[in-house]
């Protein structure tokens, strides 16, 4: 038995080689992106081989956005469910690890018995009524033969792992959803004030028309129309509100707060500074980064453990017994060594025949670890994926704010143009709500641009595992 202890059933865990791949993208990268001439226009330079640091939402400069992230660490119920199931995985390791030693349990028993007048006695003083006293300890242990306990363990200890990282999946997805929503907000800050500006330039242009047909030199039907197309713009404030309004009450419930109680930090363009050194893990390095896919990985653990738990239960089962105690007719009677009794003993037990049971029970748990391999291998794949989403956007984003500004600076020009000539009624009508159609769209175009360089930086930083394991996240718990 000791020497057949010294092995486990089934295989033992490997860990799945790193996909054999030293870049992203099917062309390289380019040392930097498009640069822009507005504000959050700057080229980024992606730094191959740097890790994210922790706290990577400080790249964005914005004090109230580290702090609000940190109060959602301490406040959030999905982080705070995210604990709880690690604790629970945590005590059920413990548990298991309580089957490697014997368990003895104490009783103590004490009977009033009256026996029958037609049969013998109970007692040796020939008394039909007698008490009967009992104390005993009883030990049992099933030793670990063919490390099927081993295994057990294994598997809870890996669960245990893998809801470890699943709890830093939680803090890296708390946090970029935070980050997110922040963008978000500013961004639809920015929309609102590019609308409120068209509007002005809007009500301006109508003033000028309005002085224009006073004088005679423009018919009424250029006003009405100059009048409808200033509330077709007003008409786009209400929506934006509206999304601005249900952002905050996001950030909010991501903060772990109601959303009566609005975070007092306001999120715009200006105070976000989109990061311009940009770090880049190796490829090589990222299933060891990402807590999905390193929880992936320890999913495919347990279900390779398990595997060596249904070969050890079609093995030979060994116990061991073993009972000290004392009875006696009275309390005080315990105590006499002639009233102690004893009993050791041993078993094997095989299964000899249960219709197949446990040998398909092996082959689901190798099934299990079929599918656990293939969730590991898709999560690893997503993983890739997300990271060349997120590079092939940031350079796409560079040159739609690049194509933005010069639209917004080319339309801005037009309708100055367009407007000087109105006030000297040298132009056409058509031709002012054209320039002021256009540059309208491209303001907003070049705002929302802005705000995916930033979003997407994000989903950069978050696609490449958030940086956790340099131990900031848990230095915040």
């Amino acid at each position: 038995m000791l020497l057949l202890s010294g092995c486990a059933a089934g295989p033992d865990f490997e860990r799945p080689a790193a996909p054999a791949a030293d870049h992203y993208l099917p062309a390289p990268l380019p040392a930097e992106t498009a640069a822009a001439p507005v504000p959050g226009g700057a080229a980024q330079r992606l730094l191959p081989g740097r890790d994210i640091p922790g706290e990577w939402w400080t790249l964005f400069g914005s004090p109230a956005l580290s702090a609000l992230v940190a109060d959602a660490f301490k406040n959030s119920p999905n982080v705070a469910a995210a604990e709880a199931a690690l604790r629970q995985a945590h005590e059920l390791t413990l548990a298991g690890e309580g089957a490697f030693f014997p368990t003895a349990q104490a009783n103590l028993s004490a009977s009033r018995n009256k026996t029958s007048a037609s049969l013998s006695p109970a007692t040796a003083s020939g008394g039909l009524y007698y008490s009967q006293y009992a104390a005993q300890l009883a030990v049992s242990y099933t030793p670990d033969v063919f490390g099927g306990v081993r295994r057990q363990v294994e598997a809870l200890a890996a669960q245990e792992e893998s809801q470890r990282f699943q709890l830093e999946a939680a803090y890296l997805t708390l946090s970029a959803n935070l980050v997110a929503a922040a963008v978000t907000e500013a961004s639809l800050r920015g929309q609102i004030a590019a609308a409120e500006a068209v509007i002005r330039v809007q009500r301006e242009s109508l003033d000028i028309l309005r002085r224009q047909q006073a004088l005679g030199q423009i018919a009424g039907a250029d006003v009405a129309a100059q009048e409808a197309a200033l509330a077709q713009a007003e008409a786009t404030l209400p929506p934006l509100h509206k999304q601005l309004g249900q952002q905050r009450h996001l950030i909010a419930v991501l903060a772990g707060r109601l959303p009566s109680v609005e975070p007092g930090a306001r999120f715009d363009l200006a105070t976000l500074q989109l990061p311009l050194d940009v770090p880049l893990s190796l490829p090589s390095k990222l299933v060891d980064q990402r807590p999905d896919v390193r929880a992936a990985e320890a999913n495919l653990h347990a279900a390779s453990a398990q595997i060596g738990v249904a070969v050890a239960a079609r093995l030979p089962q060994f116990s061991l017994t073993g009972n000290l105690g004392t009875t006696a007719l009275t309390l005080a009677g315990l105590a006499a060594p002639g009233n102690v009794f004893w009993t050791l003993g041993g078993s094997i037990a095989q299964t000899v025949f249960d219709a197949g049971t446990l040998l398909h029970k092996q082959h689901a748990a190798e099934a299990a670890f079929d599918q656990a391999g293939a969730q590991y291998r898709e999560a690893v794949l997503t993983a890739f994926q997300n990271v060349a989403d997120a590079l092939h956007a940031l350079e796409e984003d560079a040159l739609a704010l690049k194509a933005a500004a010069a639209a917004e600076a080319a339309t801005k020009a037009s309708l100055d143009i367009a407007r000087r000539q109105l006030q000297l009624g040298a132009v056409n009508y058509l031709a002012l709500l054209t320039a002021e159609n256009a540059y309208q769209a491209a303001l907003s175009a070049r705002v929302q641009a802005a705000a995916a360089r930033l979003s997407d930086t994000a989903a950069l930083f978050q696609a490449l595992g958030g940086g956790w394991r340099s131990g900031a996240v848990t230095a915040q718990r």
